[in-house]
């Protein structure tokens, strides 16, 4: 003799195996979906991861690559713009500082201060760019530039004005033109952008660091011509086509 709930139970039974198939086939629509979204958004955010996850810039070895990002190209001109923004801002800062307080003249002072209000600004601008585009920056300034930084706490009184207006006007001299290039040949829309900004401080600093009347300007010609190509060897501006090429002598910022 059969149980009675034998019947009842055998029709929920095969109820349960119907409903199978159709939550199988409803978990491997939703795990396709999710799939394709985390697709989607890894193919949206693979050009800057890729770049970001490259060991750091270093100042004297940098890429010959250019970078797709979601805010145009990043050359290597642009690369190195980046670069030396920031290595200004690691040594020109803390010579501003000291200025404000070493300097013997309120001319020398104030050429501190605008260093210091100028590159606090940039610093941050550069960081903050570079952080949008994955780009990794020097977190220490150079050799060269920690070498400046010591003639400037050995320097004293007058020759202290000189040392400081002079290196300091060598180094906006420098980096000066890498600007005005990288404003005209960029298709970055974060590093044209910086690029204005820098090009603004940067003459503010030749300015007031000029106007300390410390500036050994025959220095700076004999610098500028040590450096400058031969006659003839004209370095053409790269195309928009091209990849711009990194500036042949390194920067003094």
């Amino acid at each position: 003799m059969r149980h009675p709930a034998s019947g009842a139970t055998r029709a929920r039974a095969r109820g349960r195996n119907a409903s199978t198939p159709l939550r199988r086939r409803h978990l491997t629509s939703t795990t396709l979906i999710i799939a394709g979204l985390a697709a989607t958004l890894a193919a949206l955010v693979f050009p800057v991861w890729t770049y970001a996850d490259r060991p750091a810039t270093d100042a004297d070895t940098l890429s010959t690559q250019t970078y797709s990002t979601r805010y145009g190209p990043l050359s290597p001109l642009d690369q190195d713009f980046l670069t030396k923004v920031r290595l200004a801002g690691l040594w020109e800062l803390p010579a501003g500082e000291q200025a404000e307080h070493k300097g013997t003249t309120p001319a020398v002072r104030t050429a501190g201060e605008h260093l210091v209000e100028g590159h606090t600004l940039l610093d941050a601008r550069v960081r903050d760019v570079a952080r949008h585009l994955g780009f990794v920056l020097p977190d220490a300034p150079t050799a060269q530039q920690r070498q400046w930084l010591d003639t400037l706490d050995a320097s004293r009184g007058e020759a202290y004005d000189r040392d400081f207006a002079t290196l300091l006007r060598q180094a906006h001299g420098t980096v000066f033109p890498l600007i005005a290039q990288v404003r005209v040949t960029t298709r970055n829309v974060l590093v044209r952008e910086l690029a204005e900004d820098a090009n603004s401080t940067v003459l503010d600093h030749i300015k007031v660091l000029e106007a300390t009347g410390h500036v050994d300007f025959d220095a700076l010609a004999r610098d500028a011509t040590a450096a400058s190509p031969p006659p003839g060897n004209v370095v053409p501006l790269p195309s928009a086509t091209s990849t711009p090429p990194a500036p042949s002598a390194p920067s003094a910022s």
